[in-house]
């Protein structure tokens, strides 16, 4: 909620998060017959769509960097910033990379948001920036109609420590990191129809840095990762098993979900871009008849700053489990597994 003497941001947007992203059939219309970099210090470009790009500077040296920016996810100016940032810092996670430093890009409407409410979202976001260690060192402004906030981020990563799109394997298991369901009940809150308890949760979530999952990950010897954002679990799912040349199956009932969040579908409060998702993955993933369609429209929710996918070899779930142990903003939920299979559907949902 927002506080008092603040304008309420998300009544300021109509698409809010990652759900603002382009629809993936928009984007990959785009991207399609763009020239592939000959470079060899490129180690990971647009082609495989991971969430961030790996450069050779030396080396030892290896730099990882993204940029994600988004309309209003939240009501709070300070928390919006917060998920801004964690969000952004999630592309450096995901590849197992460090973050360093980031910079600023914010799309400000003065006549309708005040200045000291775009202040309290820089503010927001080096709190999050201090907790991931990394520095925000300048940035850049526009005069727009529709409020946008986010960074872009330079991160480094260690040589043979690279987690990309297209390391899956077959026989690893598929680890999520975070419950799925913030596209559900920002869409809920949205409407005026998700208590504040509920919506607290989500920020939480939202909020929370991908950092100990990622840790964990290159510790326990992962294979691949990305992060699930607007494409939902099932369209960032569809993009590594592609960029991998395998077959994923995932069991719905395993998933871990945000409370309310099947109420919330139940209700029709599914936000625009599910829709996006579920109709680009059309002939890409085949579902069970046993999976209610209220926990199917959960899995092509937009996330915003949800948690890692990470692809780990069967033997090395435990020691993850035990890496990540303790730490509240890391889930340790298995909800499926890479199987052999370079044609579509990648992708098999059952119950």
């Amino acid at each position: 909620m927002a506080t008092q003497g603040q304008c309420d941001l998300l009544q300021l947007t109509e698409h809010c998060g990652c759900g603002a992203k382009l629809p993936a059939a928009d984007l990959h219309e785009i991207l399609s017959g763009l020239p592939a970099s000959r470079d060899p210090r490129l180690l990971v470009g647009p082609a495989t769509f991971d969430d961030a790009a790996v450069y050779r500077l030396r080396d030892d040296c290896l730099l990882v960097q993204t940029v994600d920016f988004f309309p209003p996810v939240a009501s709070d100016p300070e928390a919006f910033g917060r998920i801004a940032a964690a969000n952004a810092l999630s592309d450096i996670y995901a590849m197992g990379g460090r973050p360093v430093t980031a910079l600023a890009l914010m799309c400000l409407p003065s006549k309708q948001v005040p200045l000291d409410a775009a202040r309290a979202i820089v503010h927001g976001a080096t709190e999050k920036l201090a907790e991931a260690g990394a520095l925000l060192v300048g940035g850049h402004t526009l005069e727009d109609p529709q409020l946008k906030f986010g960074l872009s981020v330079t991160g480094l990563v260690e040589p043979g420590h690279i987690l990309s799109n297209a390391g899956a394997r077959p026989g690893d298991m598929l680890v999520l990191t975070k419950p799925l369901g913030t596209g559900l009940t920002v869409t809920a809150a949205k409407a005026g129809l998700a208590p504040a308890s509920l919506v607290e949760e989500a920020n939480r979530w939202m909020s929370a840095l991908n950092r100990a999952a990622a840790e964990a990950a290159v510790q326990s010897g992962a294979h691949a990762a990305t992060d699930i954002t607007g494409f939902g679990l099932l369209g960032h799912s569809w993009q590594m098993a592609k960029a991998s040349g395998v077959r994923m199956r995932f069991h719905a009932g395993q998933v871990p979900l945000l409370e309310s969040a099947l109420e919330f579908a139940s209700m029709g409060l599914v936000p625009a871009g599910a829709y996006a998702n579920r109709l680009f993955l059309d002939g890409r993933v085949r579902i069970c008849e046993k999976v209610p369609l209220a926990l199917q429209d959960v899995l092509f929710d937009p996330q915003t700053s949800g948690g890692l996918l990470i692809c780990l070899p069967a033997e090395s779930v435990e020691k993850f489990r035990q890496a990540a142990s303790g730490q509240r903003e890391c889930r340790c939920a298995v909800v499926g597994q890479v199987e052999e299979g370079d044609a579509e559907p990648r992708l098999l949902v059952e119950m």
